[in-house]
């Protein structure tokens, strides 16, 4: 994992595209490793893979459920955990050190690869190991093959997600390499893997369904079937929590009033989801499962590798005010507690963690962000609420009539998009100079022009990056009407160093010293004792290997179509939960009946176990086994 191909000058670290011998390395590593999967398909479709087949009957007899169903599942958590610590490592890496010296030469990439493969493969199994139709909802192949839904979306959210490592070296050579995670192509990666929860959620529950007639007797033990669920939705919030990694780490590109939107967004949809599908203590369960995994991440990524430790927002207050709304609304409406259990977490949830921000984050939740900040979270928080219950309603077969979820779908994602936008759109303010005086152990003074500049800053720091460490250090009042650090910075060797103001819609940003880079090529801008220098937009800082002679419209047509990719996926994941909800709906047998006729009983499929519905005299009478 730590070889580095001899071609590949550690000290020129380059800032395009990968070399050419990387590329081939690459190119030859997957597609041994495609060979490879297709071989084992095709030995255990013509019934020769014996040690495959021992691995499946003992995963069905541990699991309870269907093979195609219960080694996917297994294969593709165990993926997932493995890209999830690669993905930290790797930002990690790159704030503590920069860009690459090659794809090859970073070893999180292997983890990260690894991961998406393994989910990629799990995927391809599930459509390919059933050798009978696995339901109701199976898609047909061709040749009489039909695959499981949940396989099909498995593989495509795989497919999205590792196609983001080829197209984000084609980024590079166009664009210039960049060392930040909102990136069009990066965002490819880890949303590809965070939807692949819903795939492994809708695999689940047609494994549920095509357990043979004798185990659908009997429940599923509760405890095992409790913890797959806890650990799809626990695992579901982690994915959509990844988007938020640069506030994690203190270094994010764009205003503060994006991360409680984000806070609000995963947390409303997956805690509601958990909460719908699983039932009382589904939020809370999922809640403390991020809190465990993501807080090992940490661990591991920090003290253990020796990188920065990333912060992460707790959601315990957010799935205890889902799990009071349920009790109050969830009998009523569905959908209404979707929304107001959305409503709590992206106000009152968020409110609590404004509070953990101020103990574990780099950059707290300042004052002058509150207002427009929890009212975005408001709303991502009732939208992404909604989104929740609907996609737990698919999974329990019990979508409201299409137009209705139609409906209730697109509204809520507009809304998302609404706030999302507004979090990302930034305005130039009037121009802002710093006087900067640099002493000798390190201190850095800063005085603004015009002076009251930071007056309603969200943040005022100096920020030290990519010399072997990251150290984001929070301005004080000098008593003279300037700044000051709270300690010494780096100032030297690779150590780029700059002021970075965030106030209203503006994110600016003015170097204090930034070092050489002939690969750009740059030149060094020295930490001189006293310097006065103009704010720029702190992005060009952030991303200083970008490529400024790009025409605009090749910029926007490459983000249009990762955008288009995007949308494609997401619009398969909708397609997926509808068809396995709408299959599932109808699916009855009937159980009996009385001499006289009047007793009917109906098996159901309600999630985990069954719904025994007894209809005497026009009357139904359910109980949940």
């Amino acid at each position: 994992m730590m070889f580095t191909p001899p071609s590949i000058d550690a000290a020129a670290n380059p800032a395009g595209g990968a070399a050419l011998d990387q590329v081939a390395v690459a190119t030859g590593g997957a597609t041994l490793a495609l060979a490879g999967l297709f071989w084992l398909i095709a030995r255990h479709r013509a019934g020769r893979a014996r040690h495959f087949a021992r691995v499946v009957a003992f995963a069905e007899r541990a699991s309870g459920l269907p093979g195609w169903a219960a080694v996917p599942t297994a294969l593709s958590g165990a993926a997932l955990l493995t890209a999830l610590l690669g993905m930290y490592w790797d930002i990690s890496l790159h704030v503590d050190r920069g860009r690459d010296d090659g794809p090859l030469a970073n070893p999180s990439h292997y983890l990260i690869l690894a991961g998406l493969f393994g989910v990629f493969a799990a995927g391809l199994l599930a459509m390919a190991m059933p050798r009978e139709s696995p339901g109701r909802a199976a898609v047909a192949v061709g040749w009489g093959w039909h695959a499981p839904v949940g396989g099909v979306l498995m593989a495509a959210c795989g497919a999205f997600a590792l196609a983001g490592f080829p197209l984000d070296d084609v980024w590079h050579r166009l664009f210039g390499q960049d060392v930040t995670l909102w990136g069009p192509t990066h965002l490819m990666l880890i949303g590809g893997a965070a939807m692949t929860l819903i795939g492994q959620a809708v695999l689940l529950q047609e494994g549920v369904r095509a357990r043979p007639a004798r185990a659908s007797r009997r429940a599923l033990p509760r405890r095992l079937a409790l913890v797959r669920q806890v650990a799809l939705m626990g695992g579901l919030l982690i994915g959509l929590s990844t988007f938020q990694a640069e506030f994690d780490f203190g270094v994010p590109q764009f205003r503060a009033v994006l991360q409680p939107a984000l806070i609000a967004l995963a947390g409303g949809l997956a805690l509601v989801a958990a909460r719908v599908w699983i039932g009382p203590g589904g939020a809370l369960g999922a809640a403390l499962f991020f809190v465990a995994v993501r807080g090992l991440i940490a661990l591991v990524v920090g003290p253990v590798l020796g990188e920065t430790t990333p912060s992460l927002p707790l959601y315990l207050g957010e799935a205890l005010l889902v799990e009071a709304a349920a009790l109050a609304l969830a009998r009523r409406s569905v959908l209404g507690f979707g929304a107001a259990g959305g409503l709590l977490a992206g106000t009152l949830g968020c409110a609590s963690e404004w509070a953990w921000t101020q103990l574990a984050f780099r950059l707290p939740w300042a004052e002058p962000i509150l207002a427009e900040g929890l009212a975005g979270a408001a709303v991502a928080g009732t939208a992404a609420g909604v989104l929740g219950a609907l996609v737990a309603l698919a999974l329990r077969g019990e979508l409201p009539r299409p137009a209705v979820a139609r409906g209730a779908a697109a509204v809520a994602a507009a809304a998302l998009v609404a706030v999302l936008a507004n979090g990302l759109y930034e305005t130039a303010p009037a121009p802002v100079r710093a006087a900067l005086t640099v002493t000798p152990d390190g201190a850095v003074g800063v005085r603004l022009d015009p002076p009251d500049a930071a007056a309603d800053a969200a943040w005022l720091t100096v920020t030290a990056w990519q010399g072997d460490g990251l150290v984001v250090d929070r301005l004080a009042p000098d008593g003279a009407g300037g700044w000051r650090t709270t300690r010494p910075v780096p100032l030297d060797g690779d150590w780029k160093t700059q002021v970075r103001l965030h106030a209203g819609r503006g994110v600016l940003g003015v170097p204090v010293r930034l070092p050489a880079d002939p690969a750009i090529p740059a030149d060094e801008i020295p930490a001189a004792p006293r310097a006065e220098r103009a704010f720029v937009p702190d992005r060009t800082l952030l991303q200083r290997e970008r490529k400024a002679d790009v025409a605009g419209w090749l910029w926007g047509g490459a983000s249009a179509l990762v955008l288009l990719l995007a949308a494609t996926l997401l619009g398969a994941l909708a397609w997926g939960l509808g068809r396995v909800a709408r299959s599932g709906r109808q699916r009855a047998v009937l159980g009996g009946a009385d001499v006289g006729g009047h007793v009917a009983l109906h098996q159901l499929e309600r999630g985990v176990g069954e719904v025994r519905v007894d209809v005497r005299d026009g009357v139904a009478r359910h109980d949940h086994v």
